[in-house]
């Protein structure tokens, strides 16, 4: 018992805002960052405050990539090679959450059974469809957005992977955690409500900054979708999971390019 809490207090005093970051982009990214980095659960517990920062860096890299393929393809391949991009950058860590919460919801199941289901490593057709269906949305929207002018091309894609990352701070904070146990609990246990409020100011801003009038639309869907997919979940498990917040990342990344696809279209029917 002794050890262990001299061990805490070494973790709290040695503990920087740095070692948070780097969490923060293990947690989320594949970055080659040192196999035997260990920065302990205290960082990971502040590493919230960063996804917001860690989703700005992922949009930029994969903006720069769309410009760029976006000058040699048509939009559909582009768009295609944009999503693909952002689901390979974070090894699919939120694809598989996605897949596991379809199973598990769609299972008409009590909360207990539910919950066990989300950790069976099987995928069934639910989780088939639902990940199908997330990512041909989202390549479909993408491909409606016109290269030219290019900012508002690699605006939309900044903000869905910032959007992404910000659904994660707003479901830790809006839910209690669904299970006794489990690598989440570090977050639940370190969550407070100014991280919401800082990962909004980073959307609000960048939105505005990025797609003005039509960046207002895409961050009022973004907060709606994630509002409403917090909503069920806490209907469905009392609360989220790790398996959540990656279908939370996912489907609040789609919101984005859906709603300034619909924007577009909307301006070119008046």
């Amino acid at each position: 018992m002794g050890t262990t809490t001299e061990n805490q207090k070494l973790e709290t005093r040695n503990h920087k805002p740095v070692d948070s970051m780097l969490s923060a982009l293990q947690f989320l990214t594949i970055l080659p960052l040192p196999r035997d980095l260990d920065l302990g659960t205290r960082a990971l517990g502040q590493s919230v405050w960063f996804f917001p920062v860690v989703g700005l860096l992922i949009g930029v890299a994969v903006a720069a990539l769309d410009f760029g393929l976006s000058q040699i393809l048509p939009p559909l391949p582009a768009g295609a090679l944009a999503v693909i991009a952002l689901l390979l950058v974070s090894g699919g860590l939120h694809v598989d959450g996605l897949a596991d919460t379809a199973d598990g919801f769609f299972s008409s199941r009590p909360k207990a059974r539910i919950l066990e289901i989300m950790r069976d490593s099987r995928s069934g057709p639910m989780a088939v469809a639902a990940v199908v269906c997330v990512l041909s949305l989202k390549w479909s929207a993408l491909a409606a957005v016109p290269a030219q002018p290019p900012l508002q091309r690699a605006g939309v894609v900044v903000l869905m992977a910032l959007a992404g990352r910000c659904a994660l701070v707003f479901q830790i904070n809006l839910l209690p955690y669904a299970r006794t146990e489990g690598l989440c609990t570090v977050f639940a246990q370190a969550k407070s409500p100014l991280q919401a409020v800082w990962a909004l100011a980073w959307l609000a801003v960048a939105s505005w900054w990025l797609l003005e009038w039509a960046g207002v639309a895409v961050i009022a869907g973004a907060l709606l979708a994630g509002a409403l997919f917090a909503l069920h979940c806490y209907r469905k498990i009392g609360g989220f999971t790790g398996d959540t917040l990656g279908a939370a990342c996912e489907l609040t990344e789609l919101v984005p390019a859906l709603v300034l696809a619909g924007w577009l279209h909307a301006k070119v029917a008046a």
